[in-house]
């Protein structure tokens, strides 16, 4: 069989990268007067182009290349078509909610196709290096991306504190790659694993398991790890939101993975503990801190935090059923997410004219479009039947009492009852009457433009095709959750590309 070339195992990269340079070296050869809203449709089809990319690597063989840094695979292909899929309703939303007049469009556009770069490298890294430098490049890109609204005060707030933490949660995951050459003596994903166990300093391995812990947890905002989600998501603009609380959140969720399930496995009676208490925790804390916000920015940035701890009751399933079921509630959070992102961000507009849950009071009046998709995404986020949020939290629960977790699904579905209360608050108010003239309440009627009609479009079909025909998701989840358990390169293999055994 021939070897496959290198350059398509990051196919979806390289094209990311192209759009990304095409849209700033259009940018910068464009008069200071003209728009620069056709450049967020060329960032929109190269992101086009990378998911149909990532979708034909499946026709090529399992395998790595670059010197076995890289791997293409199911479960490389899954995160890559989610993370796409989640870039591109992003641009499309920023298309016709970004003011004709705002600073810096062009870069705006290109900076969200460079993150998306680092997300999909996170995805498809076997090597701890090149894991590191992915997670930089998507970091860097959300971070600037963050601190748009450089007139508000609170943007440029927002993303100091995620600079500023981020920094230092990436700190401790270099340190813990560190202690991890110290203790296999190589960096190599699937090295590692074949060494783990028979690694002579079993304390190093721990320290070096316990900070990378904590330098992904802060990344996907789990408790107790949390404390700058409310604060950025709150500062940052919306579009921005709608992407950052779910593509590199996605794109961690499968280093995570990785590094649990394929890296570490010999370690699964420490770090499955703690990732329990982590789950517990990430449900309780945002649960309860969401009830009492009434800023619907805040609101949700707590929610989030609750979501990563249904999803990582999913890690208590054994095996691939753990996998499959954490990588098919990734891919249902993410649509619901998005979606209410997005209705939230044409209600409110740039400026967020709609800040708090009574703000919303009479939307679907207003817009009743907007109002009833408001309705149906904070209906998924609830869990009920018929949307991509029960079928994710049903296959989380159903993992965790499989693995033996009984208590903490437990735990999870009294949250889920809870949650029920903000969100049906929000739902509330925007089913209500309209206010009375001369009442103390923010008048505002949106406008749904083509580019984010189509945003809204997809996120609907992904949620609704999650939580009606979820076979076919969840066969590419189990899919990617078996190739992740192959068996290590052979030592002998080619450095060039290396050809993995076929999926079971």
């Amino acid at each position: 069989m021939n070897p496959v070339p290198d350059i398509f195992r990051i196919l979806p990269e390289v094209i990311l990268t192209l759009t990304g340079v095409a849209v700033m070296l259009i940018d910068a050869s464009l008069p200071p007067g003209w728009a620069r809203r056709p450049l967020g449709w060329v960032a929109a089809l190269g992101t086009t182009l990378a998911l149909w990319a990532s979708l034909w690597q499946l026709s090529l063989p399992v395998g790595t290349a670059f010197y076995s840094t890289v791997e293409s695979s199911p479960f490389t292909v899954f995160f890559h078509v989610l993370v796409c899929g989640i870039v591109l309703v992003s641009l499309l939303l920023s298309l016709d909610t970004l003011p004709e007049d705002s600073h810096h469009q062009g870069e705006f556009y290109a900076l969200i196709v460079f993150g998306a770069v680092g997300m999909c490298l996170l995805t498809a890294a076997v090597e701890l290096l090149v894991v590191f430098i992915a997670l930089e490049i998507s970091s860097i890109a959300t971070y600037i991306l963050a601190g748009y609204r450089k007139e508000t005060g609170r943007g440029p707030e927002a993303a100091i504190k995620y600079f500023l933490l981020g920094s230092f949660a990436t700190a401790f995951l270099l340190y813990g790659v560190a202690l991890i050459f110290g203790a296999t003596g190589t960096t190599q994903i699937y090295e590692v694993a074949r060494r783990a166990a028979s690694a002579e300093n079993h304390s190093l391995l721990l320290a070096a398991l316990a900070l990378m812990l904590v330098g992904i947890l802060f990344k996907v905002s789990a408790a107790p790890f949390h404390v700058w989600t409310p604060d950025v998501y709150e500062g940052a603009p919306s579009p921005v939101v709608a992407l950052m609380s779910t593509a590199p959140k996605a794109a961690t969720f499968a280093l995570l993975l990785r590094v649990t399930y394929e890296m570490l496995p010999s370690l699964r009676p420490i770090w499955l503990p703690l990732l329990w208490v982590v789950a517990v925790l990430s449900m309780t804390v945002g649960n309860l801190a969401a009830l009492r916000q009434e800023n619907v920015k805040r609101m949700l940035a707590y929610s989030s935090i609750a979501h990563a701890g249904y999803l990582l009751a999913a890690f208590a399933g054994l095996g691939s059923s753990g996998i499959a079921a954490a990588s098919f509630y990734t891919a249902a959070y993410a649509a619901m997410n998005v979606g209410i992102f997005a209705v939230i961000t044409v209600a409110s507009g740039y400026e967020e004219k709609l800040p708090f849950v009574q703000d919303f009071r009479g939307l679907i009046y207003r817009s009743p479009l907007l109002g009833s998709l408001l309705i149906f995404f904070l209906v998924s986020l609830v869990g009920i039947p018929f949307t991509g949020g029960f079928f994710g939290k049903f296959y989380s629960f159903s993992a965790a009492v499989g693995g033996g977790a009984v208590w903490l699904a437990i735990i999870g579905l009294l949250n889920s009852g809870l949650a029920a209360a903000y969100y049906l608050r929000l739902a509330l108010a925007a089913a209500q009457h309209p206010a009375r003239n001369g009442d103390d309440a923010v008048v505002y009627t949106p406008q749904v433009g083509v580019a984010v009609g189509a945003a809204l479009l997809l996120a609907v079909a992904a949620t609704l095709v999650l939580g009606i025909v979820p076979n076919e998701v969840l066969r590419a989840a189990e899919a990617g959750a078996h190739t992740l358990q192959a068996p290590p390169v052979p030592a002998g293999s080619s450095l060039i590309t290396n050809t993995l055994p076929p999926t079971p």
